[in-house]
């Protein structure tokens, strides 16, 4: 990857076809703002500094990375006094790259290729172009003998320009490479148009000043597409989650039902993991190897072990260890701890607990701020009763914990190490190591109640 160079990104504008408050450059690609596709494109191609144009008060700058620069263009319209407006962030030994903050699908090999090009010609400007998109109304690149860019032709309105200059399928996309004094200078000369002064104004006049024009030709037309719409936002957003599960895939996880299937950007997954139909893998979720996800489960900012199984279900900033099975049609709550080899099974939902390795959830149940002890055994309907209409009470579960089932715990409650609870029972108080509580009525049966009823009924 080519290094010591600046990227220069315009990130300014709050782009009225999207109808919305929040900034166009902040709109969200497979889970990361689209301005953010971009650094990450820049930083990975080895640049050593970033640095946006923004607006005053249009919000982009505040959701930045905290390592790239922000230059604020407070006047002035048009490409080329936005980077004016970076004038000062620019250094003269290194070359700065130019490109657009709604272009979510550039790459870093793009960038990389743009540098080397514009360092190997030793060039003062170089345009990165391609000949695999349609060239109508695209600015169309006419090369010299040397194959340095003689000018590029606006064919916007194409009455008037030469049959063999409509032929030409080399067009300019956009993205740029330029020495930072020789683009200054022209930049100072360039005329408004409309009340704009563009960027692309000083390629003729670095070449009237001798200046090298390169281009480096690009087969990888995704880095031409830029977002001005949420039509266009879908689209890129299609194309992102192409190439997030192709990177997957390529890793060794497997996808059983692609087209059903949403990973955001920065989400890991192990080797030998099955994903399955349905599956929606968000925010900064890790997956340990060999797991089996879905069908139809969720997960958000959650970390999932080795082997784990997760069908039907739903996990909210949780933490599910190695060999761990969770549902079908469970959910997980922020805090929630899964030990390892430990089951919550269908319909349970937990919060804010650890869950005791080896430990068994069935079904039926809510576990909220509690701690269940490894090996231990909540029966079909356990729940606690954490909240006593004020605050949050914890419930302490030790070892081999055996309830029955449609057992209540009454928060503060602890039961033992070893120790059961019976059927139906409502525990307030603490139940010792090894013992049984049981708190429910005594049972009555009332002879004959069936033929009263009957009676009474006729």
């Amino acid at each position: 990857m080519a290094d010591g160079f600046t990227v220069l990104i315009m990130a300014a504008g709050r782009g009225t076809r999207m109808r919305s408050s929040l900034a166009k450059m902040l709109h969200p690609v497979c889970g990361k703002p689209m301005v953010e596709w971009v650094v990450d494109a820049a930083r990975a191609a080895g640049a050593g500094r970033v640095v946006c144009v923004t607006r005053p008060d249009d919000g982009v700058a505040e959701g930045l990375p905290g390592d790239v620069d922000v230059a604020e263009q407070g006047e002035g319209e048009g490409t080329g006094a936005a980077v004016l407006a970076a004038r000062d962030r620019l250094e003269a030994d290194r070359p700065v790259v130019i490109m657009s903050g709604d272009h979510p699908l550039v790459t870093a090999d793009e960038i990389a290729g743009l540098v080397e090009t514009h360092r190997r010609e030793r060039a003062v400007a170089t345009l990165l172009t391609t000949d695999g998109l349609d060239p109508a109304g695209y600015g169309r690149i006419v090369r010299g003998e040397d194959g340095s860019v003689e000018r590029i032709v606006e064919t916007k309105y194409p009455e008037g320009v030469p049959p063999e200059e409509l032929a030409i399928r080399e067009i300019n996309l956009g993205t740029y490479s330029f020495q930072p004094p020789e683009l200054l200078e022209a930049l100072d000369q360039v005329d408004t148009e409309r009340g704009e002064r563009y960027l692309t104004g000083v390629i003729p006049l670095i070449k009237r000043a001798g200046g090298r024009i390169a281009a480096h030709l690009t087969h990888d037309v995704g880095g031409s597409f830029g977002v001005n719409d949420r039509a266009q936002l879908m689209e890129a957003e299609r194309v992102a989650q192409q190439r997030i599960l192709a990177e997957h895939a390529h890793a060794g996880v497997t996808f059983l039902s692609p087209q059903t299937t949403r990973v955001e950007a920065g989400v890991e997954i192990g080797e030998d993991t099955v994903v399955g139909p349905g599956c929606s893998l968000l925010g900064h979720t890790r997956v340990g190897g060999g797991a089996e996800l879905g069908p139809h489960t969720t997960i958000v900012d959650s970390r999932v072990g080795d082997g784990v199984h997760v069908p039907h279900s739903y996990l909210l900033e949780a933490e599910v260890h190695d060999g761990a099975v969770v549902g079908p049609f469970a959910y997980l709550r922020p805090g929630a701890v899964i030990g390892a080899g430990a089951k919550v099974g269908t319909f349970v939902e937990v919060k804010n607990s650890d869950v005791g390795a080896g430990a068994r959830i069935p079904h039926l149940s809510y576990v909220g701020d509690a701690d269940v002890g490894d090996d231990a055994n909540l029966g079909a309907s356990t729940i606690t009763a954490n909240y006593d209409g004020r605050q949050k009470h914890r419930t302490k579960l030790g070892k081999r914990v055996k309830t029955g089932i449609h057992t209540s715990l009454v928060a503060p409650v602890d039961v033992g190490d070893g120790a059961y609870t019976g059927a139906g029972s409502v525990i307030t108080e603490d139940v010792p190591d090894g013992a049984l509580g049981i708190a429910r009525p005594d049972q009555k049966n009332v002879e004959g109640f069936a033929d009263r009823v009957d009676e009474k009924a006729e």
